[in-house]
């Protein structure tokens, strides 16, 4: 099958294109950067530079590649990590979920291609109340007032656009792994990421090549509708977050109350530390046929950080 990648350098990216590769997919990969085209070949993929918030480069670059599948994988998250203003540490992630989606759609249009994969995100969206794990079929929080709205309304919006167009959005929970654990472990260490009040509020992880072996399967089975691609253990943060600091060689977190922290870190941290919502993947594992390299964050965290 040929499988365009849209978004090949990110730490999504670099774990699937590998995986697509060894399965015998002829895979073409884009970046934004020129300077990134050797590593994408490196990997086994043919490189295009294209910029995802253009219309034109888009549909050149998938014009060019042929494609069956595309996989939309497109973010821009960068620099230093900043919940409190969420808002703004998204906004291009956001541009591209929404205006990269509708590229990335028009473009499989123009060509003829319906099967069509997004990442989409389970990180903290459960709705905050009710049961402490959600499926499919609750609804996200669209974390209204906060720094996180935008955020939840460009997640809404790419799962909207590529469930009308009979493609699927697969929830991934809070990433971690190669290029994406550092900038965790790195404050958990300095004891600058505290247990926020009851620490009672739930998270659904996800390591990167579990993350990379659902889309695969998503691809090849054509998969439609949404699916949370998140690991077999959701767990409250008075429970992950001693454990990834043990795990890190560091101290126990310190703990904060809600009120201080919400001064400090905003509403989204205080929210995901007390209310958060895990995820159920039992519609992926049933219906992909999904196995996970670490069904819990526990195998996965000690694995990276050993």
């Amino acid at each position: 099958m040929r499988v365009f990648v849209a978004g090949g350098t990110g730490v999504v990216g670099r774990r699937l294109v590998p995986q697509l590769v060894a399965r015998g997919h002829q895979v073409t990969a884009t970046t934004t950067s020129g300077a990134k085209v050797g590593a994408l070949e490196k990997l086994g993929a043919a490189a295009l530079v294209m910029d995802g918030l253009d219309a034109a480069s888009v549909g050149e670059a998938v014009a060019a590649a042929r494609p069956d599948a595309i996989v939309h994988q497109m973010t821009g998250i960068a620099g230093k990590a900043d919940i409190k203003h969420m808002d703004r540490w998204f906004a291009t992630t956001n541009r591209l979920r929404t205006q990269g989606t509708d590229h990335l759609l028009a473009a499989a249009e123009a060509t003829g291609v319906t099967n069509f994969i997004a990442q989409s995100y389970a990180g903290w969206n459960g709705i905050h109340q009710g049961g402490w794990v959600k499926t499919e079929a609750d609804p996200l929080d669209p974390m209204t007032g906060t720094a996180a709205e935008p955020v939840m309304a460009a997640v809404r919006y790419v799962e909207d656009a590529v469930g009308s167009a009979g493609g699927a959005a697969l929830r991934f929970g809070w990433l971690y792994g190669p290029g994406a654990t550092e900038d965790l472990v790195a404050p958990v260490r300095k004891r600058q990421f505290p247990l926020i009040g009851s620490g009672a509020g739930y998270t659904s992880w996800l390591h990167l090549d579990d993350a990379a072996s659902a889309t695969v399967l998503a691809v090849e089975q054509q998969a439609k509708g949404v699916f949370n691609i998140v690991d077999d253990e959701p767990a409250p943060a008075n429970e992950w977050l001693p454990y990834l600091a043990a795990c890190a060689g560091g101290k126990p977190p310190m703990r904060v109350p809600g009120w201080l922290a919400r001064l400090a870190a905003g509403k989204v941290a205080v929210s995901l530390m007390t209310e958060g919502r895990g995820f159920s993947n039992a519609k992926a594992k049933h219906e992909l046929g999904w196995q996970l390299r670490y069904p819990s964050w526990r195998q996965g965290f000690k694995a990276e950080l050993a």
